[in-house]
Order: C-alpha cells, then structure tokens, then sequence
C-alpha cells in the first residue's frame, strides 16, 4: 500500500471516528433533556412557564458570558442568514419551544408529551433537505403517513375523531407538537451555523438571544412571582432551579452541540431519540405514569420508521 493511500485510508478512520463519537455526544446531550420534566414539573408549582424558562435562560447567559466574550471574533463574520439562524434557534428552539413544552407537561399527559417529540426527526429531515440540501429518503410520502398514524395514535389513543371532539384536540398534544417542529427547525439551523462557528460561541449566543423575547413573554402575561415562603421551601426551588438550568440546560447542549459539530442533522436528529426515551423511564419512576398499548403502538409505528430511514442513510 503506498504512502499516500495509507495516509487517506488514516484521515477516511479518523473522520468516521469522529462521526460516531458525534453521533453519541449528541444522543448523551438529548438524552439529559429526558430529565427535564423531573425539575420542571416540580417548578411550575410556584412559577409559569414562561418564568421558569426565562430564570433558566439568565443563569445560563451567567454561565457562558465568559465562553462568548473569549468568542467575540466570531461575531463579526456573521451574515445575515446566519442572523436568521441564530433567531431560530434562539427564538423558536431554545425560548418559544421551551415555553410551550413547559405548558405541555401541564396540560397533557407527560409520556404523550414525551412520545411526540419522536416527530422531531421528521421536520429535521425535511428541512435538513430543503436548507442543508441532504437528500431526502426512499419512499418518503408513504413512511411520512405512517409516522403520522404513529403520531395519532400517541396523542389520541383509540379513539375516533367522530364523536370524540374534545379528545380530538388536546392543547397538551397540540404544544407538544409545536415544540417538536421547533426543536427539530433549530437542529437544522444548529448545523447550519456551526459550519462556521464553534459549538461553544452557537451554545452561548441561543441563550443570549433569547432572553429579550422571554423579558417580552413575562411581562405580557402580567403573573406574580410566587416564591415558596420558608427558607427550607425557597432554598429547594433555587436548587431545583440550578439543577434544571445546569444539567438539561448547560451541560445537554454543550454535549448536544460538540457532537453536532462532526455530525450530519439527519443523523444527528435520530440521536435525539434518546429524549423521549429517558423521559417516560423517569416518567415512569418518579410520576407512576404508565404507557398505555396505544401509546407503545404508536410508538413503535414512528420508530420502525425512522429506522428504516436510518438504514437508508446508513447504506
């Protein structure tokens, strides 16, 4: 074998290498997310959603202040599609999808809530096409429908639509939904903006951004700030607090967006599975909500879809 074979056959393994130690950063980061409603569940007691979302976006931006000021380079290549990226990402995947699934745990199911952000690798895949021109999979209209049953099948059960209008539109279902379309946007825009950026200037600038839209939502909703009486009781939801903010917060999309650095988003968006299956285990243990058979169908009915586009990708 000749040198120079040798030398690319070195770069081929050490680029795979790097794919698939990506592709596992990312499932680690996701599946911290799986641990959120642990904390968020017990806040929302004492704060709405739009509160708890806005307080975990301050002690973020506290804590990687440092990391974008060492960064600030960076900013001054930005473009203005990287401009509209970062708002996506900000915006929609980290403040609005946020808010809207903190109101989701509140007002649904928690597994169903969970379960459906299965649907996220679909956007991901869609718009991975659309914007990052990865191609889209064999068969695609024909797997789209049976993701959607899959999907029915979580939010509604058994149930038929005719007769069953109230069970048909569950704002729980419905604000889940939402937040799976927007956390699989922001992978795509994710991507996007890391071919020209650090993992760790990107991470910082989705939680700066974002605080000016959560100042917005706060105040329009006019709510108190209901903070337990009792040093023991305060003292626990700051802690709760900080455990949120620095474990499905900090620590998740540090891990989320290193591995997304060296992994495609149609990939990557798979390694997210890992999200609603940490979820409904925890769901399972710390809340006694169990998976109903609707619920495992439709929930397998989504995942032998994606794996069939997973091995399509793979070959």
């Amino acid at each position: 074998m000749s040198q120079t074979s040798t030398v690319l056959t070195s770069k081929g393994f050490e680029r795979s290498t790097h794919m698939k130690s990506g592709f596992w950063l990312v499932a680690i980061g996701a599946a911290l997310w799986g641990a959120d409603p642990l904390f968020r569940i017990i806040l929302l007691k004492s704060f709405t959603s739009a509160q708890i979302v806005l307080m975990e976006h301050v002690l973020l931006f506290i804590a990687l202040a440092p990391i974008l000021w060492k960064h600030r380079e960076e900013l001054k290549a930005v473009r203005l599609r990287q401009v509209f990226a970062i708002l996506f990402v900000s915006w929609g995947g980290s403040a609005l999808a946020s808010v809207i699934f903190t109101m989701a745990l509140s007002n649904g199911d928690l597994n169903a809530v969970l379960l459906l952000q299965k649907l996220q690798p679909l956007v991901a895949i869609i718009l991975a096409r659309i914007i990052l021109k990865e191609m889209l999979p064999r068969n695609f209209g024909i797997l789209i429908v049976i993701a959607l049953l899959g999907t029915y099948l979580l939010t509604f059960g058994w149930s038929l639509p005719f007769g069953h209008a109230r069970n048909f539109i569950q704002v729980g279902s419905l604000l889940a939904l939402g937040a799976a379309v927007l956390w699989g946007g922001s992978t795509v825009m994710g991507s996007y903006l890391l071919r020209s950026m650090k993992y760790e200037t990107v991470t910082s600038l989705r939680f700066m951004v974002a605080l000016p839209m959560l100042i917005v939502l706060t105040s329009v909703e006019h709510a108190p700030w209901n903070m337990p009486a009792g040093t023991w009781a305060g003292a626990a939801v700051i802690i709760n607090l900080l455990l949120q903010a620095l474990l499905p917060g900090l620590l998740s999309l540090l891990l989320y967006y290193k591995g997304l650095s060296t992994t495609k988003a149609s990939y990557a968006t798979m390694a997210e599975l890992s999200f609603p299956m940490v979820g409904v285990v925890i769901n399972w243990i710390a809340f006694q909500q169990i998976v109903t058979m609707a619920q495992l169908t439709g929930f397998m009915l989504i995942w032998i879809t994606l794996f069939m586009i997973s091995r399509q990708q793979k070959n």
